[in-house]
């Protein structure tokens, strides 16, 4: 009977399904990111150029070239000590080829970028780490861009600004690494005796040799929100004293109550910030 008859199903069928397809849908890899505060999963344009988290406020990790974009004025940049070649005195191994992986990943030479831009107009000898580098370690060439950075800061009479970020000394390049805290300390003084202002930036992580130098020596000093600051690790002290230590220990308010940083400051609000510091410390209007 027509009634029980079945029913044809027509299916339209991809005689090259079976085929493997050259096009691919895919995924950029920084489409989307998870916080690592309130754990959150972003859609990474909700950030926007300053990488916050809309959720909680967390500051992510930004590049130096990203750094910069959002705290000069357009196109005021001038680099200086391009080019400063990294050596391998511990014949370390692999230690050229990682470094040269890292020159291609962030466009840059070394852990630091280095020159003179302006801020509202006002010029300023500014240096910024980066943690992508190798965890901004400081080596040889970092400790010898940031003293340069310095001495023609002192010369051309210019305050400094540096934004620091770094896992502390380079261990590829042993004690010559350590070696760099006196060197850019030692030219910190002679910018400071100069009259000039020197105000440091500490983000997210600032640890090591950095904060045990010229980190920590600024006239002053800033800190991002929640940014880890501190010499050695967490772990490492705990079992040192023998005692527990508070679950904020070496974040930037933990400093901030205890005196060791002069300001928390939004990453939104740093360009303005440091636009006023300057402006109150032009040298001659003290």
């Amino acid at each position: 009977m027509a009634l029980f008859k079945k029913k044809k199903d027509y299916i339209r069928i991809n005689p090259n399904r079976d085929q493997p397809s050259n096009q691919q849908p895919s995924v950029p890899d920084d489409m989307w990111a998870k916080c690592p505060n309130c754990k959150h999963t972003l859609y990474t344009k909700e950030m926007g150029a300053e990488r916050i988290c809309p959720n909680c406020g967390y500051n992510f990790r930004i590049r130096a070239w990203e750094r910069l974009s959002i705290t000069i004025d357009e196109r005021s940049f001038e680099e200086w000590n391009h080019g400063l070649e990294t050596k391998d005195p511990l014949s370390f191994p692999n230690y050229l080829e990682k470094v040269r992986k890292m020159k291609a990943a962030t466009h840059l030479d070394e852990a630091v970028l280095t020159g003179k831009a302006t801020i509202e107009q006002q010029e300023v000898a500014i240096a910024i780490m980066d943690s992508h580098f190798i965890m901004g370690s400081m080596g040889t060439i970092v400790g010898e861009k940031i003293t340069r950075l310095f001495e023609r800061a002192t010369k051309e009479q210019l305050p400094v600004v540096i934004f620091t970020a770094s896992g502390g000394a380079r261990m590829q390049e042993g004690i010559l690494s350590l070696m760099q805290m006196a060197k850019i300390s030692a030219a910190v003084k002679q910018h400071s005796n100069a009259g000039l202002l020197y105000v440091t930036v500490l983000t997210d992580p600032t640890t090591g040799g950095v904060t045990a130098s010229f980190g920590m020596e600024g006239d002053i000093i800033l800190a991002e929100p929640q940014a880890l600051i501190g010499f050695a690790g967490r772990r490492v002290i705990e079992q040192t004293i023998k005692q527990e230590l508070p679950d904020d220990f070496q974040k930037a308010e933990f400093l901030l109550t205890h005196g060791f940083v002069d300001q928390i400051v939004p990453r939104t609000l740093l360009r303005q910030r440091l636009s006023e510091l300057l402006a109150l410390h032009v040298k001659g209007e003290w």
